[in-house]
């Protein structure tokens, strides 16, 4: 069982599209619930929006409590996604990661994402003081491979104390149309495989990293 959280710490880097895309590859297999911690509810709104509630992972709001409400969704889930706020200076950012197994960072390749990782270490650092087993992984979002940015970025990351994944996430249409339409990119038929196929092999990296 794992609780993976989904941390940033600026808006726009893909970080609920994420969450909701891997949380519905992962309940192809396994008992999976995500809890929405950021207050724009993006998450919670594509579960009530949407027309196929029955290929979805239930969506939750967090409660006051996370830390009792992570124990009781333990008994019923193998897999619980925590969507945080775009921020780690949010009390529920730190919360979550205090009871997480496994943080995973999506960033964008710009400037401003890579001054804003100084920030996610340091709460790395401090979460780990009181759960000393939290796993992190980066993952590049919103590539676009041509770009010079793009291809720089796995040498910049290296610079930071936190292992980066192979598999980055490409900007592609199918994302947004896939939320518009309340589904994930694995219910998109051929027009979702590129996407279903780079979040599996994202997924085969969590879990090694999640050992």
């Amino acid at each position: 069982m794992s609780v993976i959280v989904l941390v940033g710490n600026k808006g726009g880097v893909g970080k609920t599209t994420l969450s909701l895309n891997l949380a519905a590859a992962f309940a192809r297999n396994e008992p999976t619930v995500i809890l929405d911690a950021d207050p724009q509810g993006s998450a919670s709104q594509w579960y009530a929006n949407s027309e196929y509630e029955e290929l979805l992972p239930p969506v939750f709001a967090i409660a006051a409590d996370l830390d009792a409400q992570v124990v009781d969704l333990r008994t019923r889930y193998r897999r619980i996604i925590i969507d945080c706020p775009p921020s780690v200076l949010a009390p529920q950012t730190h919360a979550a990661l205090r009871v997480g197994d496994f943080a995973l960072i999506p960033v964008q390749p710009s400037p401003l994402d890579l001054w804003a990782m100084v920030h996610l270490e340091r709460a790395l650092e401090q979460a780990r003081e009181v759960n000393p087993g939290l796993a992190a992984l980066l993952v590049i979002s919103q590539l676009e491979a041509r770009t010079t940015l793009s291809r720089l970025m796995p040498d910049a990351l290296a610079e930071l104390d936190i292992a980066v994944a192979a598999t980055a996430i490409r900007r592609r249409a199918v994302y947004r149309a896939s939320a518009l339409e309340g589904r994930s990119v694995f219910h998109m038929g051929r027009r979702g495989a590129a996407a279903a196929a780079e979040l599996d092999q994202l997924i085969s990296e969590v879990i090694t990293h999640d050992r």
